[in-house]
């Protein structure tokens, strides 16, 4: 694994992204850091462990959100409530939402399915949506909590 990025792009938005990524380390860290800002990351989502110090994002004026969910899984109310209420924030001025896993193929991507139907798109194009630029991403509970 390593400097896995993919930028999603939903169709019925006014502008809000979401760059989906794999584990950033402390060793890596700075390769992401200038993706995220030639992005224009203003929040960060890490659905796994810490595996870097978030300072050095912040410092950069990029938020960081733990919000860790067990691996293959489908995230918690709470979780859901959170990325939705930040997903809505961010949508008044539309920025560049980035969110992280292990390898960015199951807990990154079902957040930014679940915003993408909150948004308006339909259950099944959404996972189709992001499969065409994530590819082996969403596991068979996953698929079958968003259907």
């Amino acid at each position: 694994l390593g400097r896995q990025l993919t930028l999603i792009e939903p169709p019925m938005t006014k502008g809000i992204r979401f760059l989906i990524l794999d584990c950033p380390t402390d060793s890596t860290l700075p390769f992401y850091l200038s993706e995220l800002k030639r992005n224009n990351v203003t929040d960060v989502v890490r659905c796994c462990e810490p595996t870097y110090r978030a300072e050095t994002l912040e410092k950069e004026k990029i938020l960081v959100h733990d919000w860790p969910f067990r691996d293959g899984a489908v995230p918690p109310a709470t979780i859901i409530r959170n990325w939705l209420q930040l997903e809505d924030e961010e949508v008044l001025a539309p920025p560049t939402i980035a969110v992280h896993c292990v390898a960015g193929l199951g807990r990154a991507p079902i957040l930014v399915a679940i915003a993408m139907i909150e948004l308006g798109m339909a259950n099944l194009d959404t996972v189709e949506f992001i499969r065409r630029r994530r590819r082996g991403c969403f596991n068979s509970n996953q698929i079958q909590y968003i259907d």
